[in-house]
C-alpha cells in the first residue's frame, strides 16, 4: 500500500489495483484507489463469485465510492458485479465517469457486457484481466485445464470502451501487456444528451433503489 501510495505521489496520477484485504481472519477482493495525494479508498466486492463464497468475506455498502479525481469521476466493479442492474443503478446515480472492471473473466460475453455497462451508465469502461498461464503457479497446483507449462489459464481480454460502446483499445489477448487510449472527456456530455440513467431517463415515480450505505458490524457496544 505505501508503495503504490508513493509511486502515485511521485507520477501525480491515478490508479486502481486489485488486491487481497485482510481484517482479522477474513479475506476480502478489493479494489484500491490511488492518486496524487496516495492512498484515497477502496472498495470491498459485495457478492463473491459461486465457489469464492467458500471463503471470501462480502463487501457492505459502506465501501461504494466514486471518487472525484478532478478530470472525472472514478469508480470501480469487481468482475462479475458488474452483471448486477441495481449496483450497476447506484454508481450511475453518483456520477461515475471512468468505470474500472477488474476480472478474470476472458470470455466473449464480457466483452459484449463491457460494451453495455459503457452504453448504459454513458461513461469509460476500462476492465483489465490478466493473462495467466500454467507455469505462473506453484507446482503442487493442479488447474482443470491441464498441468502442460504453457496451458493458458486466463487469456487476458483486458478492453478500454467509450460512453457510446467503441472500443478504444483491445481486447489484448495471447500475451501480457499494456493498453493505452486517450480519452476525450467531452464524449461524456455527448454521450449523456440523449440517455441518463438516473438523471433524465429515470422514472422515479415508478422505479426507486434504496442503497444501505452503513457500515455492517457483527459486533457493536454500547456505554
Amino acid at each position: 500500500m505505501a508503495t503504490l501510495a508513493a509511486v502515485t505521489r511521485e507520477l501525480a496520477c491515478h490508479a486502481v489495483v486489485g488486491a487481497i484485504e485482510r481484517q482479522g481472519g477474513t479475506l476480502y477482493c478489493v479494489a484500491l484507489f490511488f492518486g496524487p495525494d496516495g492512498y484515497l479508498g477502496l472498495h470491498r466486492k459485495l457478492m463473491p463469485t459461486a465457489a469464492e463464497r467458500c471463503l471470501w468475506g462480502q463487501g457492505d455498502g459502506s465501501t461504494l465510492p466514486v471518487i472525484d479525481t478532478g478530470a472525472g469521476r472514478l469508480g470501480a466493479a469487481i468482475c462479475w458485479e458488474n452483471y448486477m442492474p441495481l449496483f450497476r443503478t447506484a454508481m450511475y446515480a453518483k456520477g461515475v465517469d471512468l468505470w474500472c472492471a477488474p476480472t478474470v473473466d476472458d470470455r466473449d460475453a464480457w466483452q459484449a457486457t463491457m460494451r453495455h455497462v459503457a452504453v448504459e451508465g454513458r461513461c469509460f469502461v476500462l476492465s483489465a484481466s490478466p493473462y495467466l498461464r500454467r507455469d505462473a503457479l506453484p507446482a503442487d497446483l493442479h488447474p482443470v485445464q491441464g498441468d502442460a507449462p504453457d496451458t493458458v489459464l486466463v487469456n487476458g481480454g483486458s478492453v478500454i470502451v467509450s460512453p457510446l460502446g467503441e472500443v478504444l483499445a483491445g481486447p489484448l489477448r495471447d500475451g501480457e501487456g499494456i493498453l493505452t487510449a486517450t480519452l476525450d472527456l467531452d464524449d461524456l456530455a455527448r454521450a449523456r444528451f440523449d440517455f441518463d440513467a438516473t438523471g433524465h431517463y429515470a422514472r422515479p415515480d415508478v422505479f426507486a433503489l434504496h442503497v444501505d450505505e452503513s457500515a455492517r458490524a457483527a459486533v457493536t457496544y454500547r456505554c
